[in-house]
């Protein structure tokens, strides 16, 4: 049983000229969000690591607000079917923003590996450092212990 525009709530979508307006708003979007996309994937290759944290934010706003107009049309949208060049055009649209969000995702990714590996060297070199060289009751060095030198505080936020 279909409810009426104002039983469905606020935020949905009624009729096909509102739903129109909607895909339009979100190929919008994800035009956006593909260009930030990139300008991060941009910024993190090339170590600029506080400017692509500042794009980041705007980042998540446009995923929000795309996230957002993809529920409005979920939840009240009509038949979609008489806007085929209209549902294409985002079709298209959503690979290249899914190949722009593969390729971001695998820089990221990598870049946090590197940096951790970073941590981990230095925080081995310093503990390294700091034990004592001894020798046992064999003439052979002792081997270092697990738990020697201070721990390492980093902050998560770039």
């Amino acid at each position: 049983m279909t409810q009426p525009n104002a039983a469905r709530g606020q935020d949905s979508v009624a009729g096909q000229e509102a739903a129109a307006a909607v895909l339009i708003e979100i190929g919008r979007l994800m035009n956006e969000l593909c260009e930030i996309v990139e300008a991060e994937t941009a910024l993190v290759r090339s170590g600029r690591l506080t400017a692509a944290a500042e794009v980041a934010s705007r980042k998540g706003e446009l995923a929000r607000l795309f996230m957002n107009c993809v529920a409005r049309l979920r939840a009240g949208a009509p038949d979609l079917k008489p806007m085929p060049k209209l549902l294409e055009q985002l079709r298209r649209q959503h690979e290249q923003f899914r190949a722009a969000l593969q390729i971001n995702l695998t820089v990221l990714t990598t870049a946090r590996a590197v940096s951790e590996g970073i941590l981990r060297g230095v925080a081995n070199e310093l503990a390294r450092r700091s034990t004592v060289q001894t020798y046992g009751a064999s003439g052979r060095p002792h081997a270092p212990s697990r738990r020697t030198g201070p721990p390492i505080a980093l902050s998560r936020s770039l």
